[in-house]
């Protein structure tokens, strides 16, 4: 088996700023607000708000005209910390023979949704986009306030219970 980290990152870019980051490894940038253009080895991804860009290689991502708050996800091999601390990182043991899928997408409650108890067929990082979330796993409970970040497992039971009061949103990726 393997170590690995996957960190979690909150960036925040002023108009046509640039953040590169030249070293290689599995990334997902998520543009939280905002407009981003994302170039890895002469490809450019353009992305809006509410929309995400995965590459493995090197890459440099600019701001739009109105800046943007990018959440960001690495995933690495050992736990060596590589350039500005992470806001969140989860250390996952991983079959080094085994092929992974890097998967985000985005979670969407209506008020007083449920996702009634559940597992993940892997572990991965959330961040509450908007509402409010209470997740229980294995009898501990907390809540979670937009912009906060949490870890599952994936094999532990979850039940998930969303703002009674609004529509309660957010993104994940999990290693699959």
């Amino acid at each position: 088996m393997g170590t690995h980290a996957l960190d979690f990152f909150r960036d925040r870019l002023e108009a046509d700023a640039r953040l590169s980051l030249q070293d290689s490894c599995p990334r997902v940038l998520y543009v939280r607000s905002g407009s981003l253009a994302a170039r890895s080895n002469a490809v450019v991804a353009t992305l809006a708000a509410n929309s995400a860009w995965h590459g493995a290689g090197p890459c440099e991502a600019v701001a739009g005209k109105a800046g943007a708050e990018v959440y960001r996800w690495e995933l690495r091999r050992g736990t060596a910390t590589v350039g500005a601390a992470s806001a969140l990182r989860a250390v996952l043991t991983l079959d080094p023979k085994g092929a992974y899928l890097m998967r985000c997408d985005r979670v969407d409650f209506p008020p007083g949704g449920i996702a009634y108890t559940h597992t993940h067929r892997g572990p991965g990082i959330r961040c509450l986009l908007g509402g409010e979330i209470r997740i229980r796993v294995s009898g501990a409970e907390h809540v979670v306030r937009p912009g906060e970040a949490w870890f599952e497992a994936g094999p532990d039971p979850v039940l998930a219970l969303a703002s009674e009061r609004e529509p309660t949103a957010f993104a994940r990726v999990m290693i699959l």
